[in-house]
């Protein structure tokens, strides 16, 4: 092999080390993307908070959204055709608590968005929403025509 070819694999190989070291690893596991803190700057993953659950029945589609700390007032919840948007405030620290208090902040903090695409449709005017410890459910009913049919087989 030639001496170019091998700079070229180190070269990549040291890019992938870093990419490892930035993003966390199997070998290395630490907190990092999706729980990192740049879910809450525009443009930078901002579409990864509130982390989701999404499951459904024949009768509707159920979201959890995992969204400790968050005040329910801040919420707005809002569907358009299928894509369901939710957004908000985590604020950073309580108002009795200056900075110079705090001798290490790990949680994130900031406005955030995040839109899902629903797998079918659903009737918006029966749509509910609760918040309790830290956990937003979305209760989205079917509209008919999302809901499964039973086709019944003729034998002839």
């Amino acid at each position: 092999m030639s001496p170019l070819a091998l700079n070229v694999f180190d070269e990549l190989n040291r890019m992938r080390r870093e990419m490892d070291r930035l993003l966390g690893s199997e070998r290395s596991p630490r907190w990092g993307f999706p729980f990192s803190r740049v879910s809450f700057l525009p443009g930078r993953a901002a579409r990864s908070y509130p982390l989701m659950n999404i499951s459904e029945d024949s009768d509707s589609i159920f979201v959890d959204a995992l969204a400790p700390g968050i005040d329910p007032e801040s919420l707005d919840i809002s569907i358009t055709g299928d894509q369901l948007t939710i957004s908000g405030e985590k604020r950073s620290l309580p108002d009795d608590i200056s900075a110079e208090m705090i001798h290490r902040n790990e949680r994130a903090s900031g406005r955030f968005l995040r839109s899902v695409t629903l797998t079918g449709e659903v009737e918006s005017k029966r749509i509910e929403a609760g918040y309790k410890d830290g956990l937003l459910r979305i209760t989205l009913p079917k509209a008919e025509a999302a809901k499964p049919k039973k086709i019944q087989v003729s034998v002839n």
